[in-house]
């Protein structure tokens, strides 16, 4: 219930405006502009910037103070503390589940991890050099027409079953994309191995060899699921959010999301990084300064990568946790002194010393590190998206959960239109 009113006066328009001003539990207060429409007005908000478009209690993230909370948990403490199917299960159910809830879930997950074998076919139907991205976004709106069974989406079972099968069965969809790209037969996931430890698995092993699971490796793509889990309202949410208002079902949505996901300005950036740093090539000081002072030219088109980010204005609260993860993963495969590493936190040193940055606050975020990682691990740069998608089924399958079971509308933005008024077709 809004306490509180804004006031809306327009020149010309004799009468004041009143909206309702809601606040949240945290974060900035909204104002309620539904009745504007009343009064033949809009608003013009490009990118939705200023502008709220649902209720939502999963996560929230306070970007002038680098917070990024799920369900109320700092996501520092649920990297230390928690795994990636425990956060599945908070983000799906709001609250963290006891030992037995938790047995259940994750037994549920791992024992819906195989596919369709049909599914098999979808992959022969494309080119052994598509995009791994590509492959994704058809198999996964194609599982609509092999698991039609739970699709009601009016009833809480049914979303709760789409939900797990959904967990499950990207990481196994992923590999396919993977093996099918490199032209290795597919692996079938195991039921004795845990959620990332299967996906490395599924990934790497071949029928020619045995494959031993680094649980270093497990541990930091387990990391790398959870930390990016969920980000609010961002682009794919946002679409996976709209296409869900249509009542469409929750496959065709969450391929919506990763067509989304796909727009190097939303997904790529860990392989932006990778590239920017193979640009830099030479670890020497006066190199590294060199495009640094590029960097700052607002007249050259060279832009540090993994520096900054469009919610957080301080820093990116999982760059430490991914920071930490790369150096045990270079620590393990000893690679310490690997340039790019030392590039990179060179790069970072600068960074937090440096008035440029600090003045603009940008400071490195969770891309910086995460690209180095993977590649460290052995997976391509064409793979580093379809993990990040993996990792979003969650966020994406939570906030459609939690759009679908409450009260929602078709979405319908407005337009600005600046096209011309109505005219004559000419005479012949």
């Amino acid at each position: 219930m809004a306490d509180r009113k804004a006031q809306l006066t327009i020149e010309g328009l004799d009468k004041v405006i009143e909206f309702p001003v809601y606040s949240g539990s945290a974060g900035p207060d909204v104002i309620d502009i539904r009745s504007l429409t009343a009064e033949g007005l809009f608003t013009y908000d490009p990118g939705f910037m200023a502008t709220s478009s649902c209720q939502s209690a999963i996560t929230y993230i306070d970007g002038a103070n680098g917070v990024l909370l799920h369900r109320g948990y700092p996501i520092g403490q649920l990297a230390e503390h928690s795994n990636f199917v425990e956060l599945c299960y908070l983000l799906l159910n709001g609250e963290l589940p006891s030992q037995e809830e938790y047995r259940e879930f994750e037994a549920n997950i791992r024992n819906h991890t195989m596919v369709h074998e049909q599914l098999a076919n979808f992959y022969k139907g494309f080119r052994r050099d598509a995009h791994p991205m590509s492959i994704l976004c058809g198999v996964v709106g194609g599982l609509a027409a092999f698991y039609h069974d739970h699709m009601n989406i009016t009833r809480e079972e049914d979303r709760r079953i789409s939900a797990i099968r959904l967990i499950a069965k990207m990481p196994t969809l992923a590999a396919m994309s993977y093996k099918y790209n490199i032209g290795q037969p597919f692996n079938y996931p195991r039921n004795d191995l845990n959620y990332a430890e299967n996906f490395l698995y599924m990934m790497f092993s071949n029928p020619c060899e045995e494959y031993k699971i680094n649980p270093v490796f497990a541990k930091a793509i387990d990391r790398i699921f959870m930390l990016h889990a969920d980000h609010e309202q961002n682009a794919s949410t946002s679409t996976v959010r709209l296409a869900g208002s249509t009542g469409a079902n929750p496959f065709a949505c969450i391929s919506a999301g990763i067509a989304a996901l796909w727009g190097p300005a939303h997904g790529g950036a860990n392989e932006a990084v990778l590239n920017m740093l193979d640009e830099i090539g030479d670890e020497s000081e006066e190199n590294i300064q060199r495009y640094i002072d590029r960097a700052k030219n607002k007249d050259d088109p060279f832009r540090l990568m993994g520096f900054g980010h469009r919610v957080y204005r301080s820093f990116d609260p999982r760059a430490k946790v991914m920071k930490e993860t790369c150096d045990e993963v270079l620590g393990e495969l000893g690679m310490a002194d690997d340039p790019q590493l030392k590039i990179a936190k060179r790069l970072e040193e600068i960074a937090l010393e440096d008035d440029y940055f600090i003045e603009r606050q940008l400071y490195p975020n969770v891309d910086f590190y995460s690209g180095i990682i993977l590649k460290a691990i052995g997976i391509p740069t064409n793979m580093f998206t379809v993990i990040f998608a993996v990792s979003r089924t969650i966020g994406w399958i939570s906030h459609w959960n939690e759009m679908i079971s409450g009260e929602y509308k078709i979405g319908r933005p407005r337009q600005l239109y600046v096209g011309y008024n109505q005219r004559d077709y000419p005479a012949k």
